[in-house]
């Protein structure tokens, strides 16, 4: 069985190496699951350099997230599950090899007119959107959210809902394509800035017009850095805003008199640290809704290229290529 292992951080493309590891073994509460796909997600990136909010033991494996079948377990709804194909929600074992060894409960069973491609990405983006829009902002029809990073997979389905839910978006992006790209799918409205060469105070004026001066109350940010520093200007009173990421790795700034005085608040915001605290129930609605908004179209996600396994280095380097439209896959078997 082959596995995609790193034994030190360090840059993808260098610390990956393909090994031969042994067959996993289900326990009580168990499951083997066979893997079809996995996406190549920022945060398994960021896991290998060492610099995710969670690091595993090394020697490890990445993947947090993938689709797979289903080949055995151990306990009752372990056998329930053998044979079906399942996201797999992975934060131990990782999901970069041929099978993988989880919960029976980090197990999701989906359709089956689900494609291989959309179940490989079901949780992270398209859960991370749904649950900010709807469960933890909650924005009302007719508000303003303010987003960065917008023309990234996540940022698309935020303009999707926003649509969908009534609420407008506006879109943060660093070049004008992408912002012509964006006003085509739909977003209200989309401002380029780079804080590496725009002063922030452009962002400031730019989001003031729009909301007729009154600043946004709502805004996510999986940035960090000088972007999120600039957004928490644009807040206004009693705005709500999210952190969810940290793509540039460096601190946010700011006059403690930007929230103080318009009562505003930056809250955190991490996905697996929401699941944990929902009842199993409440997990099986929100994978029914966000099923049934991926066969709408509202949370798919566009697959720009796709890899086999042992082709890791280059979807490695491919998925951070600047400009990239869509996800990389890495095809892990085609035998469904």
């Amino acid at each position: 069985m082959r596995s995609l292992v790193f034994h030190e951080f360090g840059e993808p493309a260098e610390v990956l190496h393909l090994e031969d590891s042994p067959e996993p073994t289900a326990k009580a509460g168990e499951v083997v699951v066979r893997m079809l796909a996995t996406p190549v997600n920022p945060s398994d990136l960021m896991t290998v350099r060492g610099i995710y909010g969670k690091l595993p033991t090394l020697p490890a494996t990445p993947g947090f997230e993938g689709v797979g079948i289903v080949e055995s377990g151990n306990g009752a709804y372990a056998k329930f599950l053998q044979g079906k194909r399942v996201a797999v929600l992975n934060g131990t074992t990782g999901n970069w090899r041929d099978k993988t060894l989880i919960s029976a409960k980090q197990a999701v069973p989906l359709a089956k007119d689900l494609s291989v491609e959309q179940a490989a990405m079901f949780f992270i983006n398209p859960a991370t959107a749904y649950i900010m829009m709807r469960q933890v902002l909650a924005i009302p029809a007719g508000e303003w959210l303010l987003q960065s990073a917008a023309a990234s997979a996540l940022g698309r389905m935020v303009i999707r809902l926003g649509q969908l839910f009534g609420f407008k978006t506006i879109s943060v992006v660093r070049r004008e394509e992408q912002a012509d790209e964006l006003r085509q799918l739909g977003t209200n409205a989309a401002i380029v800035f780079d804080p590496e060469k725009d002063a922030a105070d452009k962002l400031h004026e730019m989001v003031k017009t729009l909301t007729n001066d009154q600043g946004v109350r709502f805004a996510i940010d999986p940035v960090g850095g000088a972007t999120a520093s600039a957004m928490v200007d644009c807040l206004a009173s009693e705005a709500r805003m999210l952190l969810f990421g940290t793509l540039c790795d460096q601190p946010i700034a700011f006059s403690p008199r930007s929230i103080m005085t318009a009562g505003a608040s930056i809250e955190g915001f991490w996905l697996s640290r929401w699941m944990q605290q929902q009842k199993l129930f409440g997990k099986i609605r929100l994978m029914k809704q966000i099923a049934k908004l991926i066969q709408q179209g509202t949370l798919a996600s566009e697959v720009a290229e796709s890899y086999p396994l042992e082709q890791y280095a280059e979807a490695v380097l491919a998925s951070e290529k600047p400009g990239r439209s869509g996800k990389v896959l890495l095809r892990i078997s085609d035998a469904c």
